[in-house]
């Protein structure tokens, strides 16, 4: 009888050739089959692997936070224990110790009467398709992050802005507002260059940081000022924080190459009231700066709902 053209070799000779890796455990987890994409994708040969236990640890397959597979959770193992299907994307180590993405299929292999004899499983390299994923992710932080001083940009605090507003008008979560402008900023730059006056800007942004509490965001607004949404429930509170970012960056220095300079920041603000709209706020906040400004500057300004306080001396607080 000829032989059958599709027999077991064609198939073998199939699969040898695909560009997946692919290969079979016994159910003791003895690996049987170890095709060419494998070996192209792993780096080891079947001679390496075919023989051995999969939890020998040889290619050591681990999740995004580090956690080995091999040796506790394996997919494959799982899949011949109760016979579901798996697709995930997992971390092997490669032949030569660096990590590699792949995304992996694990299947139950069953005999003529449906009992598991052992698991299959099919695996691509997810190199790409994982650094497709980190440009898009990069691409968004970028969107959302001002390049310098790796703040949220005024994109980001519009939104993270309309958000506060809609939470206020619903549930009464009360927040403040703060401009923050940095004090003769165009001497800085004329004087020392934009080197220094970008160096300005970079500690003025980590000194305002460190100044708001974990609720707080600050933000780029642009240019030479920054805004700051703070969770306060009353002036003294926006108040406080307005003060202490003053403070904090008046007790700082930028210093850039030989140069030291300090710089300082006036802010103007408001508690945002329901029925606001960022417009309505803006121009709040942007009045009392002004007071700020007019004040002599290194001052805080807060404005009320009907006006202006009187803007705070920078020596005495009050």
């Amino acid at each position: 009888m000829p032989n059958d053209p599709f027999g077991p070799d064609l198939m073998r000779n199939i699969v040898d050739n695909m560009a997946d890796g692919v290969y079979f455990v016994e159910p003791d987890r003895t690996i049987k089959y170890w095709n060419r994409g494998a070996e192209r994708i792993a780096g080891f040969s079947s001679d390496q692997i075919v023989g051995r236990s999969c939890f020998a640890n040889i290619l050591d397959h681990v999740d995004e936070t580090g956690t080995s597979l091999c040796l506790s959770m394996c997919p494959l193992a799982t899949t011949m224990r109760d016979g579901e299907t798996r697709e995930l994307t997992i971390w092997l180590r490669h032949s030569d110790g660096h990590r590699k993405p792949v995304r992996v299929r694990t299947s139950p292999v069953r005999d003529g009467d449906g009992k598991i004899v052992g698991g299959v499983e099919t695996f691509s390299d997810a190199t790409a398709a994982v650094l497709a994923v980190q440009d898009v992710d990069r691409a968004r932080r970028d969107a959302l992050t001002d390049e310098l001083t790796k703040l949220p940009n005024r994109r980001m605090l519009d939104a993270a802005l309309r958000g506060r507003l809609d939470n206020l008008d619903r549930y009464g979560w009360q927040f403040g507002f703060l401009i923050v402008d940095v004090d003769r900023f165009k001497t800085i730059n004329d004087k020392y260059g934009h080197v220094m006056g970008d160096a300005a800007l970079t500690g003025i942004a980590a000194t305002l940081l460190g100044a708001v509490r974990s609720g707080d965001l600050v933000a780029r607004w642009g240019g030479d000022e920054f805004a700051v949404l703070v969770e306060a429930s009353d002036e003294e509170g926006l108040r406080g924080t307005a003060e202490r970012i003053r403070a904090l960056v008046a007790q700082s220095q930028v210093r850039f190459e030989g140069s030291t300079i300090t710089a300082h920041v006036s802010a103007g603000g408001c508690l945002a009231n329901r029925g606001d709209t960022p417009e309505t706020l803006l121009a709040r906040a942007d009045q009392a700066l002004y007071a700020a400004k007019d004040a002599g500057r290194n001052r805080i300004s807060i404005a009320t709902s009907e006006s202006i306080t009187r803007a705070q001396d920078a020596a005495s607080g009050g």
